[in-house]
Formats: structure tokens, C-alpha cells, sequence
């Protein structure tokens, strides 16, 4: 009897093979001393489950059966696996065996094509900032064995590994390998360092850089020939560690094998104040203003700060120098970052903050060189404005900014322009009705709740207002409205924007209708002050997908208002053990950040719970359906009620509430009266003929 055939084990029938493999093993017979054997040849028992797995199953007719002939089949397991080095079977199953080491080491190789080098991400070093897949990995076409390398040269990760080998001799496991570098000791003599000549004294001179400074901070040339290179030598408790050179074209290069430190180290050593710089030069011309207390780093700045996690200090290489000195670091608590004032600087900055911790960190404004430039690093600040302007600039260096945390003075500007009234709309935009406007103004980044018994005309009257802001300021508005069709939407907003009914059947009475050529106009003004955001899909949209949609309008087409209407007609989706009010609560935070980030005003529709025994009166804002934090949260809240008694009062007179407004620059409590023509849609004051706009 033979193996009916082998199969790689897919993980999620381990569960199933461990058990099979405790049987096959407790079994009295022969099958208990074969599965001794295969113990004892060192495989894994990863191994060891694929391999009394796959042989178990033989065939018997066209039934297959698992256990009752295992001990018939693992003699062909331990046999030194002859029939396994023969068959395409074991050559799946083994190369089926070694991606699930690789697996196990992070390696994604589903995709990996044996015979072939597969080019992947290498899990030590996940490609570095570029992501590259710097990964290659090849397994053997029978499966016999795996071998990667990993190319970065920060990383070099690289093992090897065969199938039924024991896991930990053959293979190198998660910890990264690294290859060691010998670190080299260097001296002056053996570098051939000399003291600078008379040119280069000239030359530091004309940078405002004395020799005394040079020779305290020991700076030295090198001669390559007939060239001269400037030597800045790199120093730690009296020991040469490093040395960087800078010949006449500026070209820049460092001592190979040498450990990277800051250039200064000693002169921060037991300092409370300390300042980073971005070059040797500018550690020397702050030391002309000064400042000994001062460092440069030693490899310039990063084209731009990194958006990723702050790798592990033994992976974050850039920047070792930070810490192989958390000595002398730990000590200060004021770290002042002179970076350039260029792109690459500030990213310098960003990330020397990032890892020092901005809340003791500082940074430095570099004065204006012309009306349009700024200098660009303390050597220029020296040479161009003196001694004295550089130490002021220093001494005036500003909190490092930190994410949420500001003070009145970074908002200056904005309060300025508040109060001398060019800020845009400070007190609101009108709402186009006289009766309103000293009650509620449209003010940018605020949220307004709009409640009413349904067919109270509340999405009518969002829209006429809508249209008073186009035609008044400009503003165009995102609409999310999900109670209406598009072309009955458009037919509305037409009406109002044109004055003349769409059509003249049923409401159009003996109106004229809009003619062609206004229809046209129309429908470019359409075009230029709405965009829609609609889900398309059977399922409900949620507050999410509508505000990171608004986002793109305003980023986009310039929107200032978003209408989301009406609540109920959102998925409300929430935690088992979240309450909706708690809901509720955490998606008005939500609109209002969107609001008050994007300068966008927000109209909400919410309609109000079930009334019972209702008599016809205005509900209020604690009358809305879900939660009191409709009112809570919201800047302003109206309620628009429709009179449906004829004996009360006209029928077409509409009720605009004013129950809630946070910003009394902008409004007040009160109500006001508009008179609503069915034909148009438009809302007018009461005592106008027309609608004042």
C-alpha cells in the first residue's frame, strides 16, 4: 500500500494534524516507534504534523481514510525519505513547509515563485523610508532549500533555511542580523592633520570665524597634494572620534568606519541650554556670538520630514548620533534648534524635535535678509548683520510648536483682523431677510441645527437661504440630501434662483414660466454652486463618508457651506455598549471640527421625535429625536414652523425660531416671520412686497 499523495498543511488545520500526530504517536505498534524515529531525526514538529498528516491519508478503493492505515504508511516517512526525494508531491509539500518558515520570520512570500528570485519587503527594516522591496529571496524548485538576502546596506538581514532541518540551527530567527563594523581609532597624527595656514585663517576670517575659535575648536587641515582640505575634527572626552573634511568647492566628506557624534559634544556636556545647529560653520559663528554651548549634527538635513513611527533606537541609524550622547541630552532642559531656514532644515528640526521631545525644544526665527528672503543659517546672520544681531536672534527663540497647544500671540493676526473688521465675516453673512438678520448671520465654521414638524418647510428655507448666500457673498455649498431626487432638487433651486415656477401645471397657477434661455442660465448657476454628495449604494451613508466627501468640496471647488439633511436618513451604526446619546455626542464633535477646521458653515437637519397628542404648536430643540445634545452641541438651533390654522393666521406666513445662538456677534433669541410663495419657493419679509436680497 502507497501514500495516495502528499499536500502542504494550510494553517488553519494545525488544530487537526496535532491531534492526528498525539494518535499516530499513543498508538501501540509499530506506528509508535515510527513516530519515535521521525522525533528523533531532528525535524520540527511543525514538520513532523505536515509530514504524519499528509503520509496518514492513503486510499483504500475510493475511500479515503486517515488513521487506520497510518501505520502502514509512516515507514515512508522515516525511511530516510526515498519516496519523498522522487515525487512532485514532496517538492510541494517541502516548499510548502519552507514558506512557512519564511512566514514565521515575517517574510511575505505567498506570491514567491520557486526557481526564481522574488524581489519583497524585508521585515527587519521594512525597506527603509522608501519602502523598497530590498528583499530577494530564493527557494529551490524542489523545495530542498530557501537563501535571502536583504540589499539595503542599513540592513543585510540574510539566512537560509531547509525544510526538515531543526528550525534553530538552520535559520536565523527574528532578531535582526546586523553587521558589525569594527569602529576604527584615529588620531591626529594618523589622519596627518596640521594646524590651518595663513590662507584658511583668512578664509574663516572673511566669515567672521576667529583663530582663536578655530583653535579652541580645533579645526585643522589635511593636505591631498597640492590641495588643502579644512579638517573638523570630532572630539569626545579627549578622544579623536571622527573627522570631516570640506575642500574649496564645498564638497563635503567623512572618515570611513568612524563612529558618528555630534561636532562639539564636550561643549554641551552638564548644560542646561544647548544649541543645535546644521553645520560646523554655523557651531563656529555661534561661538563668535557667544554661545559655546552649541553643536552641530554631522550629517546635515533630510530632504523632508518623515511621516512614519520613530524606528527603534538601534534601527534609527540617521540619527544615532542623538543617541549615543542621551547622557549629555538627559541633562538639558532647553534645547534651542537653529536649523537652516530652508526646506530640508526645518524637516532637520521636525525631527530632531520629534525625538528630543518638543516640549523642551525651542526654535529660531532668522531675520528678513530682503523683503522677500530670510537668511538662511547663523554664519550668514554673522557675516551679513554682526555678532550682537545673531545672540539677539538666539535669545529671542521661540516655544517649538506643539499640536494642540498655542498661545493668544499665534493668533494675533486672526484677532487683529476681528477687530479692525477685515476678517471676512466676522459678524456673519446676511441671510437676505431683514427680519432675520438681527436675530441669525451665517458665520464661517459654526453648526446649525434645524428642527420642524415634518412639512414645515424646513429644506425649502434651507435652500432659499442657501441661495440669498450665493447671491449676496459668493458662497458655494455642498449639498448631502438625502430626502431628495436630484431633478426635484434642481426643479426648487431653480424656482428660487429664476422667480418663476418650472412649471405651470397644478402649483404654477397663471405664473409665467421660466423660458429656455433662463432654464439654461439656470442650470450653469447650478453647475458653478452645488456640488452634491450622494450615495449611490443600496446601504446608508455615515457621518464619515459625508464629511471626508465635504472635505474634498472644499478643498476642491472652494464650498463654504455644507447641508446634511436629514439626520435620520444616516447610518447610525454604533457599539454594543455605546448609548445613542454618547453617539450622538461624538458625531456632532465630529461636524463641528469639520466646520471650524474648513472654515465651512454646516446646517444639520434633525427632525423631532414623535409628538404625542400634538396640538399644533412649534416644537423645541429638546424635542429632537436621539439625543439633547442636538442643542448641546450646536452654535446656533432654529426651529421653522408652518401655521396650518386658517383661523389662526394666513397660511403661507412661516415662523423662523431662533432658540439657541452661541456667538452673540452674530444674533440672538427671537423669532421672526417670513411669508412663504408656494409657486416660486421663495421666503420674503413679511412687510416686503418682495424678497429683499
Amino acid at each position: 500500500m502507497r501514500a495516495s499523495g502528499l499536500f502542504g498543511l494550510k494553517r488553519n488545520r494545525a488544530d487537526e494534524a496535532q491531534s492526528r500526530l498525539r494518535r499516530v504517536r499513543d498508538t501501540p505498534g509499530p506506528t509508535t516507534s515510527c513516530a519515535t524515529r521521525a522525533r528523533g531525526s531532528g525535524w520540527g514538529e511543525k514538520e513532523q504534523l505536515l509530514l504524519v498528516s499528509s503520509a496518514a491519508r492513503t486510499r483504500r478503493g475510493n475511500q479515503v481514510d486517515v488513521l487506520p492505515y497510518a501505520s502502514n504508511a509512516i515507514w515512508f516517512l522515516v525511511d530516510t525519505l526515498v519516496f519523498l526525494e522522487n515525487t512532485e508531491e514532496a517538492s510541494s509539500l517541502k516548499i510548502e513547509i519552507l514558506k512557512n518558515k519564511l512566514s514565521d520570520l515575517g517574510v511575505d512570500c505567498d506570491i514567491s515563485i520557486p526557481g526564481q528570485f522574488n524581489h519583497l519587503l524585508c521585515p527587519m527594516c521594512s525597506g527603509g523610508d522608501s519602502g523598497e522591496k530590498s528583499l530577494s529571496l530564493f527557494i529551490e524548485p524542489d523545495g530542498s532549500s530557501a537563501v535571502w538576502t536583504c540589499f539595503r546596506g542599513k540592513c543585510g538581514w540574510t539566512g537560509n533555511t531547509r525544510p526538515f532541518a531543526n528550525s534553530k540551527s538552520s535559520y536565523q530567527t527574528s532578531s535582526k542580523t546586523t553587521k558589525i563594523k569594527i569602529k576604527r581609532e584615529i588620531t591626529v597624527e594618523s589622519l596627518q592633520l596640521e594646524p590651518p595656514c595663513e590662507e584658511l585663517v583668512s578664509y574663516f576670517a572673511e566669515r567672521m570665524i576667529s583663530k582663536e575659535t578655530l583653535e579652541r575648536n580645533a579645526v585643522m587641515q589635511r593636505c591631498y597634494g597640492d590641495q588643502i582640505a579644512i579638517a573638523f575634527t570630532y572630539w569626545r572626552e579627549g578622544s579623536l572620534i571622527s573627522c570631516k573634511y570640506r575642500d574649496i568647492n564645498k564638497k563635503f566628506w567623512q572618515e570611513a568606519d568612524t563612529e558618528k557624534i555630534f561636532y562639539g559634544l564636550d561643549d554641551i556636556k552638564d548644560i542646561n541650554d544647548i544649541i543645535i545647529v546644521e553645520g560646523e560653520m554655523d557651531k563656529l559663528a555661534m561661538e563668535e556670538a557667544g554661545f559655546r554651548n552649541c553643536v552641530s549634527v554631522p550629517d546635515g538635513a533630510p530632504p523632508s520630514a518623515s511621516t512614519k513611527d520613530l524606528p527603534p533606537e538601534e534601527q534609527d541609524t540617521k540619527y544615532s548620533y542623538l543617541w549615543n550622547c542621551k547622557e549629555y541630552l538627559k541633562k538639558a532642559s532647553r534645547i534651542i534648534l537653529a536649523t537652516d531656514g530652508d526646506t530640508p532644515g526645518q524637516a532637520l528640526a521636525e525631527e530632531l524635535a520629534r525625538r528630543l521631545g518638543r516640549e523642551r525644544c525651542w526654535r529660531v526665527k532668522w531675520p528678513k535678509k530682503t523683503d522677500d528672503t530670510y537668511f538662511k543659517d547663523a554664519n550668514e546672520v554673522l557675516m551679513y548683520m554682526g555678532a550682537d544681531v545673531l545672540k539677539e536672534v538666539i535669545e529671542n527663540a521661540e516655544l517649538y510648536p506643539i499640536r494642540g497647544l498655542f498661545k493668544f500671540s499665534d493668533y494675533f493676526d486672526e484677532i487683529d483682523a476681528y477687530y479692525y473688521g477685515t476678517a471676512g465675516y466676522g459678524f456673519g453673512a446676511s441671510t437676505g431677510w431683514k427680519s432675520l438678520n438681527e436675530l441669525y448671520n451665517v458665520v464661517p465654521g459654526e453648526l446649525t441645527i434645524v428642527t420642524g414638524v415634518p412639512n414645515s418647510g424646513k429644506s425649502e428655507w434651507i435652500d432659499a437661504l442657501l441661495c440669498n448666500l450665493n447671491h449676496n457673498v459668493g458662497w458655494k455649498f455642498a449639498l448631502c440630501s438625502m430626502e431628495n431626487k436630484v431633478r426635484e432638487h434642481a426643479r426648487k433651486l431653480l424656482e428660487k434662483h429664476v422667480k418663476k415656477p418650472f412649471f405651470t401645471l397644478r402649483y404654477g397657477d397663471s405664473a409665467e414660466r421660466m423660458d429656455a434661455e433662463e432654464f439654461e442660465q439656470g442650470k450653469e448657476w447650478l453647475k458653478d454652486t452645488f456640488y452634491l454628495i450622494r450615495c449611490e449604494d443600496d446601504s446608508l451613508p455615515n457621518i464619515k463618508w459625508v464629511l471626508d466627501l465635504a472635505k474634498a468640496a472644499v478643498l476642491r471647488h472652494g464650498v463654504r457651506g455644507l447641508v446634511i439633511d436629514p439626520y435620520n436618513e444616516l447610518d447610525h451604526q454604533r457599539p454594543p455598549n455605546q448609548t445613542e446619546t454618547e453617539y450622538v455626542s461624538q458625531m456632532l464633535t465630529k461636524v463641528k471640527r469639520f466646520a471650524q477646521h474648513h472654515s465651512c458653515h454646516v446646517w444639520f437637519v434633525a427632525h423631532p421625535r414623535q409628538l404625542q397628542n400634538w396640538g399644533g404648536n412649534a416644537p423645541n430643540l429638546y424635542d429632537i429625536s436621539g439625543s439633547a445634545h442636538f442643542i448641546n452641541k450646536c452654535d446656533n438651533g432654529i426651529v421653522v414652523h408652518r401655521n396650518r390654522d386658517p383661523e389662526a393666521g394666513p397660511i403661507d406666513q412661516v415662523q423662523i425660531l431662533v432658540r439657541k445662538v452661541r456667538n452673540k456677534v452674530a444674533g440672538t433669541i427671537g423669532e421672526a416671520s417670513l411669508s412663504y410663495d408656494r409657486v416660486t419657493g421663495l421666503y420674503m419679509d413679511v412687510n416686503d412686497s418682495s424678497q429683499d436680497l
